[in-house]
């Protein structure tokens, strides 16, 4: 069992602890870290942790064997930078960070202390994303030409904080909370992006904001790509993977369907689960040697290298390429 620190305990905090703690067979939380002690207490007392207001309480204490970051988007690769100089492997959040040299600054800290490095993409351990990599991964698709990806929820508006508004948290607003997973299942199913060009619309801001993401993507392996977002809308994932022989199409958490020539189109269904316990047994896996975490640092890297380029055209309303960066 790996002994954690749950850093944070906002809403998606609480939500982590709600799915790991008791549940997991392979990580449990011992110690909490919270800026709001009086509002934390309560939830710290139910799951049984020492409660304390900084980092480095958690970093000091040596019944922490691992550290968990659910903090704002911005301390990220500085925090993970302390932890990795304490010796102590450390799960973050998505985004890594919001640049790419600062995503590089972080995994280089955790490679040079010898410590394992995970990130908080959950869609990853989703049955229907499982489905659709097995389907890419068996050459059913023929040459791959193409990829989409949308990802809208109503989280923007019913979970709101102030400090997910500021621009300085998050630049390219549904980016940063629902375009963030699908640039990591970009990134994972077609490779590493070369050049984006994004179109921001909005017409209400937070804390109920209105508004839209569109990016064309062209990758350096000659393939094409569709990103969308849209903030307060009700839940919708799609990630449809087109090559010159069929298609793998993710709907929603547990389900894909497969597009062969002929017309041919099989409907596959998976049993649901808990992609968030299932995330943190993995990083677990990682830490006790079992298994390397599924998403490697390169991918943690290059998905805030994309990242940062949308932001960037966002701004300039022009093209950006990763490698500019």
């Amino acid at each position: 069992m790996l002994d954690a620190a749950l850093i944070g305990l906002g809403w998606w905090g609480k939500n982590i602890l709600k799915a790991v703690q008791g549940k997991s067979a392979k990580l449990r939380f011992v110690h909490a870290v919270s800026k709001e002690l009086d509002e934390a207490r309560p939830v710290a007392d139910q799951h049984g942790l020492r409660l304390s207001g900084e980092l480095d309480a958690a970093l000091d204490d040596p019944a922490v064997k691992a550290i968990v970051l659910a903090t704002p988007h911005s301390l990220h690769a500085d925090q993970i930078v302390r932890v990795a100089a304490a010796g102590k492997p450390v799960f973050c959040e998505k985004p890594l960070s919001l640049r790419r040299a600062d995503a590089a600054r972080a995994v280089d800290a955790c490679a040079n202390a010898g410590v394992v490095i995970g990130v908080g993409q959950n869609k990853r351990f989703w049955p229907s994303m499982e489905g659709l990599r097995e389907v890419l991964a068996s050459g059913v698709l023929g040459k791959v030409l193409h990829i989409e990806g949308h990802y809208s929820n109503e989280n923007s508006s019913q979970h709101f904080s102030s400090w997910r508004a500021l621009p300085t948290e998050t630049p390219g607003a549904g980016m940063t909370g629902t375009g963030i997973h699908i640039l990591d299942a970009f990134v994972n199913a077609a490779g590493a992006v070369d050049e984006v060009q994004a179109q921001f619309m909005s017409t209400k801001p937070s804390p109920d904001p209105r508004d839209t993401i569109s990016v064309l993507f062209r990758f350096e392996n000659g393939i094409s790509g569709l990103l969308g977002a849209v903030r307060a809308s009700p839940f919708y994932w799609r990630v449809h993977v087109f090559g010159d022989e069929g298609s793998v199409e993710a709907l929603g958490e547990t389900q894909i369907k497969v597009r062969t020539r002929g017309g041919k189109t099989e409907v596959r269904d998976f049993p649901a689960r808990d992609s968030l316990l299932a995330e943190f047994d993995a990083f677990a896996d990682a830490v006790e040697g079992r298994a390397a975490y599924p998403i490697t640092p390169a991918e943690m890297v290059h998905t805030i290298g994309a990242f940062e380029a949308i932001t960037r055209s966002i701004a300039t309303r022009a093209p950006v390429r990763v490698s500019a960066l």
